[in-house]
């Protein structure tokens, strides 16, 4: 399958630059990660919530975990882990389980974690469990303009 279309379009139409590589199959983040020799705290996974009524995607290093507290101070609300079937129905270009990490351009609400912040780049899965992408701290800041950030991992 490759980079989904919808993220690779969020990607060009943001100016950002990226590179892809492939790799074997993978069943989490965590593994891709090291299926690519790629640190663990510069993987971003997403991790989808339900939240008022909707949904909320949390963006956190692969190495870490959402603390789903600290979400609910961060948004100010009752979050808890949405199913896989329901994150599927929200990212229909991307394979059951590869979330992606960008909300805009699935109209779902994002918050990002402050671990993030501080990586020099940023990789991540690109809509199935096989591709891997890879884009600057500054591109990936461009893309994450005006989401709210805070410490929602643990």
């Amino acid at each position: 399958m490759g980079i989904a279309l919808t993220m690779q379009e969020y990607l060009e139409d943001n100016h950002v630059p990226y590179d892809i590589a492939r790799h074997g199959k993978t069943g989490s983040s965590a593994m891709t990660a090291q299926a690519s020799h790629v640190p663990g705290n510069e993987m971003a996974k997403g991790v989808v919530l339900r939240w008022d009524g909707g949904y909320l995607l949390a963006v956190v290093p692969a190495t870490s975990h959402v603390d789903l507290e600290r979400v609910r101070k961060l948004v100010g609300e009752k979050v808890e882990l949405a199913t896989e079937d329901e994150t599927s129905t929200l990212f229909p270009d991307c394979d059951t389980g590869a979330v992606p990490i960008f909300g805009a351009p699935y109209r779902v609400a994002c918050v990002v974690d402050d671990k993030l912040d501080m990586r020099k780049d940023i990789y991540f899965e690109g809509g199935d469990h096989r591709t891997l992408v890879h884009v600057s701290r500054d591109g990936f800041e461009r893309l994450m303009y005006g989401i709210p950030h805070g410490r929602i991992s643990g």
